[in-house]
């Protein structure tokens, strides 16, 4: 038994904004994915996966009865297929900041959920709000507090613009261009980061009034800006706003930022070679790069290992 791929994901700009209302963009990014599978001789990981989807579904089965109006699941079969051996098989780095808990839930989702919203349907913000509310509640087994973002682009595949916390859509993203110059790019960091200790340090921040006022007066209105200058294809002004927000997550996020590339992030800024902004919730996996020369950039970083996302 093999189950359909579900890819990782990207949030290009919005991570911790989001949690604030500051807007958002989530691309699929298909190099990494995973589907649910059965096999004959199990390997460590199969069966450490395994072991995880059966406290999960104890979990989905307690959702179930708390909110049979959000979500049902054809549980008896989930349950069956677990002790069958089934486990998620991913390629998908866990806590890169690429969405490895979002692609084992939208797989759970698409197999076992009764009166599933697809893909085919016409995807109403209602629809898309309700998946998303699923998703959160689904997710927050493995996260503790999850917007839902995840599984969703991981689910649909498409690229999601979020306006606000209650105003999500499904976008187009402008096409990519192999032979341009400018290009998103991952920079791996080489540590595991942890998505829960990651967001109390922020809601800890949040508690003070500086903090709040930085989030909305240069945070969320450099995110903005970024959102709104990409979908349009305004590049000058997009590298113009990210170098912004580099500063801004440089000066307020040193925690979720690995000491090791604290001094590489400020080089990027200084020489403008790239910039760098976080991807998911740092302190550790990924980090996001933005450059208008890639050639330049891979030189500048050619300690580093580079995983190009998007040319443009």
């Amino acid at each position: 038994m093999k189950g359909p791929l579900f890819y990782s994901k990207i949030l290009l700009f919005g991570e911790y904004g989001i949690i604030k209302d500051s807007k958002g963009l989530s691309i699929p990014y298909n190099f990494y994915n995973g589907a649910l599978k059965v096999d004959e001789n199990p390997s460590q990981e199969a069966i450490a996966s395994n072991a995880s989807l059966k406290r999960f579904a104890t979990y989905l089965e307690e959702l179930q009865k708390e909110q049979p109006d959000l979500v049902t699941f054809n549980i008896d079969t989930l349950k069956t297929d677990v002790e069958r051996g089934m486990y998620f098989d991913s390629s998908i780095p866990q806590g890169y900041g690429v969405g490895s808990s979002g692609a084992l839930v939208a797989a759970i989702y698409d197999k076992y959920a009764h009166a599933k919203i697809t893909v085919l349907e016409n995807l109403t913000r209602e629809k898309l709000l309700q998946l998303k509310a699923i998703f959160a509640q689904m997710e927050s087994f493995f996260h503790g507090k999850s917007s839902g973002l995840d599984p969703l682009n991981s689910y649909l595949s498409i690229p999601i613009l979020i306006n606000s916390k209650d105003n999500i859509e499904a976008t187009g993203i402008p096409s990519q261009s192999a032979t341009g110059k400018g290009a998103v790019f991952l920079l791996d960091s080489g540590i595991v980061g942890e998505t829960a200790p990651m967001v109390n340090i922020f809601m800890e921040n949040l508690k003070e009034e500086g903090f709040r006022r930085m989030l909305k007066n240069q945070f969320v209105k450099y995110t903005d800006a970024c959102v709104e200058n990409f979908l349009g294809g305004d590049m000058k002004s997009l590298f113009e706003n990210t170098k912004k927000l580099s500063k801004v997550v440089l000066n307020n996020f040193k925690p979720m930022i690995p000491e090791a590339f604290h001094g590489v992030w400020q080089k990027g800024i200084d020489t403008n070679d790239y910039y760098l902004k976080l991807c998911g919730s740092g302190g550790g996996g990924y980090i996001l790069g933005f450059t208008q020369d890639l050639e330049k950039a891979k030189q500048s970083l050619k300690d580093y290992k580079l995983e190009v996302v998007y040319q443009f």
